[in-house]
């Protein structure tokens, strides 16, 4: 449960600094890539779920 939390803290960090240094334009983008980390992380733990990833790449 640490590890989670430290990773979201980094999350947090990133778009505070995002936000403070006025990129707003790259947290689309960041959003995205967290997106399809985590979509890839949950298709390599459920074999159920893997049919439904290939069908978006």
């Amino acid at each position: 449960m640490k590890k989670l939390t430290s990773r979201l803290s980094v999350l947090q960090e990133l778009f505070a600094f995002l936000g403070k240094r006025r990129l707003w334009w790259l947290m689309p983008l960041i959003a995205v890539l967290i997106i399809f980390g985590l979509l890839l992380i949950l298709a390599s733990i459920s074999p159920a779920l893997t049919p439904f990833v290939y069908t978006l790449f």
